[in-house]
């Protein structure tokens, strides 16, 4: 009994005195406290001094400063830029056009709204026929009893080719030597120069009101050739088809070339000329068929009655002495 009271009153009260855990812990920090390191780690005043944001000036912001974003230098610049591409624009479409350079052989179709010429002015036929249908010799007997001018297309660019100093001399004879057709732009430049030359040469100027009558033979060979010419030249009153089979244009065109002295009267030349005929200058026909302003002849009979027949059909279109 005595000894159990002794343990009791031996034992340490929570109360009265602190435990070995509390002990320890206040152990550790009064070492800590006293270590180098918490010196270094202790936030003295003026540690916290250094970690205080600073401002670049000492008591206010200068005058006229501001935090936000100014936007009127952009408006200013975003103007001017806008008003300079305007006046650019406006210069550059004031400016004249300049075309672009031509490759050799190269002609600019000419630009027009209306033709030069007045079909009330001018009569055009056009002159029909695969090569040696005899072309050249009806129309050598209406230019004689019916005062025709006679342009024949062949012709225009056969002397074109020939022409000192002509940039398109080469590209032509290349084009009639292997049976091709020349660019449309350079035949229908020729003929209207040829046709205004002619009217101011006789005074028969369209601005005179004077009359004109062209056979143009050989042309139109393509229908984007037809219809350049009449837009830009003059408006077509009919087409003198004379129509003939090749076995007898070939026979024509060989005899003839034993004295024509042209490059393109030989047998591959004769055949090559009548293929495209036949695949670019019938459509030609057939339209202007289509409009009612075709009148076909047999050029298979004599140059005689080719012409007797030709009279004949042409006063049923154009009136008698034409």
């Amino acid at each position: 009994m005595q000894r159990l009271l002794w343990r009791q009153a031996s034992r340490p009260s929570a109360s009265s005195s602190p435990s070995l855990s509390s002990l320890a812990g206040r152990f550790q920090r009064a070492s800590y406290a006293s270590s180098p390191f918490a010196a270094r780690a202790a936030p003295t005043p003026s540690r916290l001094a250094t970690r205080t944001a600073r401002r670049s000036y000492s008591s206010e912001p200068p005058k006229g400063s501001s935090s936000s974003i100014k936007f009127w230098p952009f408006l200013v610049i975003i103007a001017l830029g806008t008003g300079g591409y305007a006046m650019v624009v406006k210069q550059r479409a004031e400016m004249p056009a300049i075309d672009a350079p031509k490759k050799a052989g190269e002609l600019g179709a000419p630009v027009k709204s209306t033709p030069t010429f007045s079909a009330d002015d001018v009569t055009v036929v056009f002159v029909l026929g695969g090569p040696g249908a005899g072309k050249g010799t009806q129309c050598a007997n209406l230019v004689k009893d019916y005062g025709f001018t006679h342009l024949s297309a062949g012709d225009l660019l056969r002397a074109e080719q020939e022409r000192p100093g002509s940039q398109f001399g080469e590209m032509i004879k290349d084009y009639i030597k292997n049976g091709l057709i020349v660019p449309m732009e350079v035949t229908v430049q020729l003929l209207e120069n040829a046709m205004v030359a002619d009217l101011d040469k006789t005074g028969k100027g369209a601005i005179a009101g004077r009359k004109g009558k062209f056979l143009i033979d050989g042309f139109p060979r393509k229908l984007d050739q037809a219809h350049k010419f009449e837009d830009a030249v003059c408006p077509a009153k009919m087409v003198l088809f004379f129509d003939c089979s090749e076995k007898e244009m070939e026979a024509r065109l060989l005899n003839r070339g034993k004295t024509s002295g042209r490059s393109d009267d030989n047998a591959d030349s004769i055949r090559k000329r009548f293929r495209t005929f036949v695949e670019t200058s019938m459509p030609v026909v057939d339209y202007f068929e289509t409009q009612g302003k075709v009148v076909k002849v047999n050029a298979e009979r004599s140059p005689v009655e080719v012409y007797k027949d030709t009279q004949k059909r042409l006063e049923g279109v154009l009136g008698k002495g034409f």
